[in-house]
C-alpha cells in the first residue's frame, strides 16, 4: 500500500511512501485493519491513510526484533558489520535527502528547505558517527584486590541491552529517530520504533532505505499507530528491554513509571522552556537574528527553543524592538515556496493551544508587541508572537507552549539573570550571548541545563551527549553516552 496526494496545481506532490506496518522485514497490513489519516498541516487536504498498529502487531514487531537478537543473523555480525550497514543507511539517506525533506514539509508542515539544510545533513552525520564506534566498544581491564592471598584479573565486556522499543516524536521525525536508532544499532541491539502519529510518512521511507541497506529482516521494524494503543502496548511488552522516548513530560512520567515497574532500562527526553541570556557587552546587531532564530526555527516546535529571552536591561528595549522587526520579517505559508521561512503547526490542536497561551499571555500581564493571530485560509498557522515583560511567573514564561511564541524579560546582572534562567521545571537547553569569555564560562557553568550553547545555537551535535534535567527527562542520546545508554557492562575476574 502506497500514496500520492492529489495535489492542486503548482504544489509538490506527495513522494510515493509505503503506509504499511513493516515487520519482520514485510509491509503488511494491521492485524485488524485499523489505519489513521494523514493531514497536511499547511492545506487541511488528506495525505493518506496509514496502518495503525495494535497489541498483536506490536508482539509481532517485538518477536522479530527477539529472534534477530537471540541468536538470529544480526546477533552473528561482527560490529564492522554492523558499521558498514549504518554506513550504507546514511548513504541512502544521503541520495534520498530531497525525498525526505518533501516529506517532512507535507507531513510536519515545515518549509522543506529546513530539514534538507539542517535535519537530514545531520542525520547522515549521525548514522556515520555512530557506524564508526560499531567495532570500538571497548571494556576495561581492572586488578581487584587480592582474595585470600591469591591475585585476580578482572576485565569487562560493553553488551547490547536487547530489544529497545523507541518512540518518536513528530517535530524532527527522522532526525530524532537517527538519535535512537544509530547508536542502539551499534552497539548490537535490534529496535521497533513507533513514530508519532502525526508525522510518520519519512520514517516510512526510512524503514525502506534501511530494508534498502540490506539489515537482516526483523532487526528495525517501524510501527506506526496510536500512542495510547502501539505506544503503550509498546512500552509494556515483556520482550522490550529498554524504551526510548521523545515526548512530552506527562507521556514521558507515565513510561517512566512503568519502565521502573518491570525494572527496565529507559531513556526520556520531555522538552524544555530554554532561556537565552544577553549580557550587556553583546551587540546586538550579530545577536537579534541568532535570538529569532532560536524561538522561531521550525516553527517554535523545538523542544530546545529558546523562548525566555532574558536581556541586559540596558538592551531591553531595543531587543524588543529588534525581535518585533524579526518577527514581522517572517513570511508564513506554504512550505514549498521558496520565500517562505515559516510554516504551519503540526495540528488544529497544537494551533490551537499556542492560541490559547497567546491569550493567557495578554491576560496576564505581558505585552505582545508582534503576532499574535492566525492568517486567514486553510492551514493551522499562527503568526510569529513577540512578548515583552510580565515576569518569569506567568503561563507563557514557565509552560513549554511549542510553538513561535517568544517572551522578552529585563535584568540587572548577570547574577539575575541566572537565578530567572534556573527558575524552571525544565533544564533541556540554554544560550548565553557575550563577548566575555570568562562570564560565559561561568554562566554555563552555574545553568541547570544538559547543554549550553554561547554565542550561537544548533542542532546537537553527533559526537556530544545530548539530553536534560529535571522535567526535561532522563538520560542522554548522541556521543558515546549513546551508546552507554544502549549497553550493560559486565564484569568477569579471573583467580590466577
Amino acid at each position: 500500500m502506497s500514496t500520492t496526494e492529489t495535489s492542486p496545481p503548482g504544489a509538490v506532490p506527495l513522494p510515493r511512501v509505503p503506509t504499511q506496518l513493516f515487520i519482520g522485514g514485510e509491509w503488511r497490513d494491521a492485524a485488524d485493519g485499523a489505519t489513521f489519516a494523514v493531514i497536511s498541516p499547511s492545506t487541511e487536504r488528506h495525505l493518506a491513510d496509514v496502518a495503525a498498529a495494535g497489541e498483536t502487531d506490536v508482539d509481532a514487531a517485538v518477536r522479530a526484533a527477539r529472534a534477530q537478537f537471540d541468536g538470529g543473523e544480526w546477533s552473528r555480525l561482527t560490529g564492522a558489520e554492523r558499521g558498514r550497514l549504518l554506513f550504507k543507511l546514511a548513504d541512502l539517506v544521503e541520495r534520498d535527502i530531497d525525498v525526505l525533506a518533501a516529506l517532512e514539509a507535507h507531513d510536519v508542515g515545515r518549509p522543506a528547505f529546513e530539514p534538507r539544510m539542517v535535519d537530514l545533513p545531520h542525520v547522515v552525520d549521525v548514522f556515520r558517527h555512530f557506524g564508526g564506534w560499531a567495532d570500538k566498544i571497548e571494556g576495561r581491564w581492572i586488578t581487584p584486590q587480592p582474595f585470600f592471598g591469591s591475585l585476580r584479573q578482572a576485565y569487562t565486556i560493553r553488551e547490547p541491552l536487547g530489544v529497545v522499543g523507541a518512540i518518536t516524536a513528530w517535530n524532527a521525525p527522522t532526525m530524532i529517530a537517527s538519535w535512537k536508532l544509530g547508536p542502539a544499532l551499534a552497539a548490537g541491539n535490534a529496535v521497533v520504533l513507533k513514530p508519532a502519529e502525526d508525522a510518520s510518512l519519512s520514517t516510512l521511507h526510512l524503514a525502506t532505505l534501511i530494508e534498502e541497506a540490506g539489515f537482516p529482516a526483523g532487526v528495525v521494524n517501524v510501527i506506526p499507530g496510536l500512542g495510547d494503543v502501539a505506544g503503550a502496548a509498546l512500552v509494556r511488552h515483556a520482550g522490550i528491554d529498554k524504551v526510548s522516548f521523545t515526548g512530552s513530560p506527562e507521556v514521558g512520567r507515565e513510561i517512566g513509571v512503568q519502565a521502573a515497574r518491570d525494572f527496565r532500562r529507559v531513556t526520556l527526553e520531555l522538552g524544555g522552556k530554554s532561556p537565552q541570556i544577553v549580557l550587556g557587552d553583546a551587540d546586538l546587531g550579530a545577536v537579534i537574528p541568532g535570538l529569532a532564530m532560536g524561538f522561531l526555527a521550525n516553527q517554535g516546535e523545538v523542544c530546545a527553543a529558546g523562548t525566555r529571552i532574558l536581556v541586559a536591561r540596558e538592551h531591553y528595549d531595543g531587543v524588543v524592538a529588534g525581535l518585533a522587526e524579526a518577527a514581522r520579517g517572517i513570511r508564513v505559508g506554504d512550505p514549498f515556496d521558496p520565500t517562505t521561512t515559516m510554516g504551519a503547526l503540526i495540528n488544529a490542536k497544537q494551533r490551537d493551544r499556542v492560541i490559547d497561551y497567546i491569550a493567557k499571555g495578554q491576560a496576564e500581564g505581558s505585552e505582545l508587541v508582534a503576532g499574535g493571530g492566525q492568517p486567514e485560509g486553510a492551514g493551522f498557522f499562527v503568526e510569529p508572537t513577540v512578548f515583552a515583560g510580565g515576569g518569569n511567573q506567568t503561563s507563557i514564561a514557565q509552560n513549554e507552549i511549542f510553538g513561535p511564541v517568544g517572551l522578552v524579560l529585563p535584568f540587572d546582572d548577570p547574577d539575575e539573570a541566572l537565578a530567572i534562567a534556573n527558575d524552571t521545571r525544565y533544564g533541556l537547553a540554554a544560550y548565553v550571548w557575550t563577548r566575555d569569555v570568562s562570564e560565559a564560562h561561568r554562566l554555563a557553568s552555574k545553568i541547570r541545563a544538559g547543554g549550553v550553547w554561547i554565542n550561537g545555537g544548533a542542532p546537537p551535535d553527533a559526537r556530544l551527549p545530548w539530553g536534560g534535567l529535571k522535567t526535561s527527562g532522563v538520560g542522554r542520546e548522541l556521543g558515546f553516552a549513546g551508546i552507554e545508554a544502549n549497553t550493560e557492562e559486565k564484569t568477569v575476574t579471573i583467580t590466577l
